[in-house]
C-alpha cells in the first residue's frame, strides 16, 4: 500500500461504508416536487447534440428543454448532461425506478465532495482533525438527505469545494521561476486547463460560480504572486468556453441569454411563501434572522460549539505565525461574505437555505481546529475517539430517527423536528408523498379510489398504481373522497375537513405528510 493511500485510508474506509449504506437505502426516498420536471429535462437534453437530428431538417432546440421550456432552459444543464448517461445505463441494466437512480448519482457526488472536503482541510489541519471534520460533515443529518435528493444545490457545492482545493494547488505550484509561459511545464497547464473547466461548470449550476474564480485570484493576491494573476486570463476563456458548449440556451445569443439569465437569477421573482417561527411570510420578506436562525436550528448541536472554538484556536495560531493564514482567511472569508450578502441585500430565499448549502464547508473547517484543539488535550487515540463518537451521535442519531426524511431535520435548541413542526418548513419538498400514496395504495386494498391533491399532484401520481385516479384538489368534494396533504406551510393542521387522518407520514414525532376520506 503506498503511503498517500495509507494516509487517506481511514476516510476512505468511511466513504465507502456510506456508498454501501447508500446503495441500500437509494430507493426510499421519494421524489421532491423539484425533480419530476428537472430531470425530464436531463432525459431531452442530449437532444441538443444530436448529430442527426441536426442533419434531420427538423431540429428545434426547444425540444431540448423537456416539457417545462420556460423554467429550466434558464438553468444550466452539464450536471444533467454529466449523469445522464450513468442513470440511463443503470435504469436498462435493472429496470429500476429512474428517480431513484438520480438519488444514488447525487449521493455519489455528495460523496465526492467530502473527500474533497477532507483533503482541502489537511491544509491547515493534521490528518485524524481533518478526518473527524470530513465525518462532522458527513454526518449532518441536513446535508446527508439533500445528497441523496437535491440534484441542484449538493453538485454545486462539491464542484466549489473541488474548485476551490485545485485552485488554492494551482496558485501555490507558481513561483517566480516557472510563471513565464515559456517555462511553464504540461502539469501546471493541465491544472489551468482543470480550474478554467470546473469555473465553467460551477457557472453553469448557479450563476453565482465566478465568485469562486474571485476567491483564488484574491489567495494569489495575498501570496504577492502578482504575475500568477495573468493566468486567470486563460482560465476566464477556458471557464467562458466551457460555460457555452455545456447550456445550449446560450447558443443562439450568448452575452444576452447569459444577462437574462443573470437578471432572472438575481431577482429570482419567486411567489412562494415561506413558513418561519409559526408565520408565512413571502420569500422576498423574511425577517433578517431568518438565515441566522436557521444555521443554529439545522445543524447539529455541537457545530457552533466546535465552530467558537477553532475560530479562537485558528486566531492564536495565526498570531504565532504557525498557520497558513492567506488561503484560511480567503476559506473565511468564502461563509462571511456570502453571509454578509444574504443579510444586507436579502435575496429571496424559500426550501430552507438550500439555495446557500455551498457556504457550510467553512463552518466545519474552522470546527475542525476546535476538534484538534480537542485532541491535543486528549492526547491519546482511544480517548480522542471516545470524546468524538458522541459528538457524531447527534448527526448519526438523527439521520437513523428521520430516514428518508433527513433533510427535514432541527436539533434540540427547537426541540427536534418535532418541535419545527408547525413553525419552520420540514419536508417542504414533499418527498413523503412516495410514502403516503403507497400505504394508500394498500389500504384501498386495489379498489377504485379518487385521491384529491392539495398540491403538486403529480408527484403522487406518479407512485399511484392505475386503479386510483387522482385530482387536484378541486372547490367541491365528495363524500368517500380522500384528500393528501403535506407539511409545507403547515398544511396538515391549517386545512380542517371534518375528517381524521387515515395515513400519516412522519418522523421523530412529525408528520409530513397526512391523507383523510371526505366526511359527509
Amino acid at each position: 500500500m503506498s503511503p498517500k493511500l495509507k494516509k487517506h485510508l481511514p476516510i476512505l474506509i468511511i466513504l465507502f461504508i456510506s456508498l454501501v449504506i447508500g446503495i441500500f437505502t437509494f430507493q426510499d426516498y421519494g421524489m421532491t416536487w423539484d425533480e419530476y420536471l428537472y430531470y425530464q429535462y436531463g432525459e431531452a437534453v442530449g437532444y441538443a447534440y444530436s448529430i442527426p437530428e441536426r442533419l434531420s431538417g427538423d431540429f428545434d432546440i426547444n425540444r431540448a428543454y423537456g416539457p417545462s421550456i420556460g423554467d429550466h432552459k434558464v438553468y444550466g444543464p452539464v450536471y444533467l448532461l454529466l449523469t445522464r448517461i450513468p442513470v440511463l445505463a443503470l435504469r436498462n441494466i435493472t429496470g429500476l425506478d429512474i428517480f431513484s437512480l438520480w438519488h444514488l448519482i447525487n449521493f455519489i457526488l455528495f460523496l465526492v465532495g467530502i473527500y474533497f472536503f477532507y483533503l482541502l482541510a489537511l491544509r491547515w489541519l493534521k490528518p485524524q482533525s481533518a478526518f473527524w471534520a470530513s465525518l462532522l460533515y458527513l454526518t449532518q443529518p441536513l446535508l446527508w438527505g439533500h445528497g441523496f435528493i437535491n440534484p441542484k444545490d449538493i453538485p454545486f457545492a462539491s464542484i466549489f469545494i473541488i474548485t476551490i482545493y485545485y485552485g488554492f494547488r494551482l496558485v501555490d505550484n507558481f513561483t517566480t521561476e516557472n510563471v513565464h509561459p515559456k517555462k511553464i511545464d504540461n502539469y501546471q497547464l493541465k491544472r489551468i486547463l482543470l480550474v478554467g473547466i470546473l469555473i465553467g461548470v460551477a457557472t453553469n449550476l448557479r450563476i453565482i460560480a465566478p465568485f469562486i474564480a474571485a476567491l483564488i485570484f484574491f489567495y494569489a493576491l495575498l501570496q504577492r504572486k502578482w504575475r500568477v494573476t495573468l493566468w486567470f486570463i486563460p482560465i476566464g476563456v477556458v471557464a467562458i468556453a466551457t460555460l457555452y458548449l455545456t447550456w445550449p440556451y446560450l447558443w443562439d445569443a450568448p452575452i444576452q441569454n447569459f444577462l437574462d439569465v443573470l437578471a432572472r437569477m438575481s431577482n429570482n421573482p419567486t411567489k412562494l411563501k415561506v413558513l418561519f417561527y409559526g408565520n408565512e411570510y413571502r420569500a422576498y420578506e423574511l425577517p433578517l434572522r431568518y438565515l441566522p436562525v436557521l444555521l443554529g436550528v439545522t445543524l447539529t448541536e455541537p457545530v457552533w460549539i466546535l465552530f467558537t472554538l477553532g475560530f479562537g484556536s485558528a486566531i492564536a495560531r495565526i498570531w504565532k505565525k504557525e498557520l497558513d493564514w492567506q488561503s484560511l482567511g480567503v476559506t473565511f472569508f468564502w461563509f462571511a461574505f456570502m453571509a454578509g450578502y444574504i443579510l444586507t441585500v436579502r435575496p429571496p430565499m424559500y426550501d430552507g437555505f438550500r439555495h446557500f448549502l455551498f457556504i457550510l464547508p467553512p463552518i466545519f473547517i474552522l470546527a475542525g481546529f476546535g476538534i484538534e484543539q480537542i485532541l491535543a488535550w486528549g492526547k491519546k487515540p482511544w480517548l480522542n475517539t471516545l470524546v468524538m463518537l458522541p459528538l457524531l451521535f447527534y448527526g448519526v442519531r438523527g439521520i437513523i430517527a428521520l430516514h428518508p426524511y433527513e433533510y427535514a431535520y432541527y436539533n434540540q435548541f427547537v426541540g427536534g423536528t418535532s418541535g419545527a413542526e408547525g413553525r419552520f418548513e420540514t419536508d417542504y419538498w414533499l418527498t413523503c408523498y412516495k410514502e403516503a400514496v403507497q400505504e394508500f395504495s394498500t389500504y384501498t386494498a386495489g379498489e377504485n379510489a379518487q385521491l384529491r391533491v392539495y398540491r403538486e399532484e403529480q408527484n403522487a401520481a406518479y407512485y399511484l398504481p392505475e386503479n386510483i385516479e387522482i385530482w387536484l384538489e378541486p372547490t367541491a368534494f365528495e363524500t368517500g373522497d380522500y384528500l393528501l396533504l403535506s407539511a409545507r406551510l403547515d398544511e396538515v393542521n391549517m386545512i380542517q375537513r371534518k375528517s381524521s387522518n387515515i395515513i400519516e407520514i412522519g418522523r421523530d414525532g412529525a408528520t409530513f405528510c397526512a391523507i383523510r376520506e371526505i366526511a359527509p
